[in-house]
């Protein structure tokens, strides 16, 4: 058979292999994140009833920190984590700071309760708002920080897993790595954990699924944090401003894709050794949502190769 025609038949072959690998990509891609009206407004303790504007991540910050909680059908756990958080804070009485709890479209009465909550914490700036469909945590995270007034902010979950006394750790790796607040990431890690009993008591699947992830991730090219999963973040509001209008994803493995456009964008990164432990009442389906983190790696990985989610650095402004 002539050389030439075994040539172009393999650059066809290639050629509808890459359309057919593009195809599947597109119907696998998560679509564009629409806010809706309600959505870009809060409700709090001297606005319970009329709904007021949220502010925007791309004007200058006015707390020093923002405390981001992602919620969905917390009533029973958001109670004892805010009044740990709201205990530490209060030691701060030089930092200003607010906290944004995202309701993730619940189908309990998670915003009823914070709203609750907030009544019993007159003098601490609380505010609440509503998705009106369940986006997934990751969607919610990035809501609570695209209307954020914080200086610096902090993405904490609800179930109060992590010691929030910690931030402090953050906040000193902070102060080394951006004390002018440019852009820089603090990740609180669980990676120390690995051998006490916090981890080795849990189930071998869900151990056997974590080791197998880290593996993933190495190869997708954030080897270099050993947790990326821990819900306690903490970004400079300048680090914000370019991360999270970027993100895509609003499902579990959205941290890696912050960690990813962090490393695109050459913010620094630093990983902190926090305390955690389990806590009941997981929202996370050990095999059906590792299944999803799969799947939403290998989309995230593709289309950043295929060049349709593409980083766009920000113009600053000044905090």
């Amino acid at each position: 058979m002539d050389q030439s025609v075994l040539l172009y038949g393999g650059i066809a072959a290639l050629a509808f292999l890459t359309l057919s690998i593009y195809a599947v990509l597109v119907i696998l891609s998560p679509p564009p994140i629409v806010t809706r009206p309600s959505e870009k407004r809060y409700r709090s303790h001297a606005s319970p009833t009329q709904p007021l504007p949220l502010p925007s991540l791309a004007d200058p910050g006015s707390v020093d920190l923002t405390v981001a909680i992602p919620a969905y059908n917390e009533t029973d756990r958001l109670p004892s984590m805010l009044a740990t958080t709201l205990a530490h804070l209060s030691t701060k009485k030089k930092r200003t700071y607010e906290i944004l709890i995202v309701d993730d479209g619940s189908s309990d009465d998670t915003t009823g309760k914070a709203i609750e909550l907030a009544h019993q914490y007159p003098k601490c700036e609380i505010r609440v708002a509503k998705l009106e469909k369940n986006l997934g945590k990751g969607g919610a995270v990035r809501h609570a920080m695209l209307h954020s007034r914080g200086k610096r902010l902090l993405m904490v979950d609800a179930d109060g897993a992590s010691r929030f006394e910690d931030l402090e750790l953050l906040w000193k790796a902070m102060d080394g790595m951006a004390p002018e607040n440019q852009p820089a990431v603090v990740v609180g890690s669980r990676a120390h954990l690995v051998k006490t009993d916090a981890v080795v008591q849990r189930s071998l699947l869900r151990n056997v699924l974590m080791y197998g992830l880290h593996t993933i991730l190495r190869i997708v090219g954030v080897g270099h944090i050993r947790d990326t999963q821990c819900g306690f973040k903490l970004f400079t509001r300048r680090a914000a401003q370019q991360i999270f209008p970027a993100q895509h994803l609003t499902t579990w493995i959205f941290d890696v894709e912050l960690l990813l456009l962090a490393k695109q964008l050459s913010i620094p990164v630093e990983e902190v050794p926090v305390e955690w432990h389990e806590v009941a009442g997981s929202k996370l389906n050990v095999v059906v949502d590792s299944l999803q983190m799969l799947r939403d790696l290998l989309v995230l990985r593709g289309n950043q190769v295929f060049g349709r989610w593409k980083v766009v650095p920000v113009r600053q402004k000044a905090d």
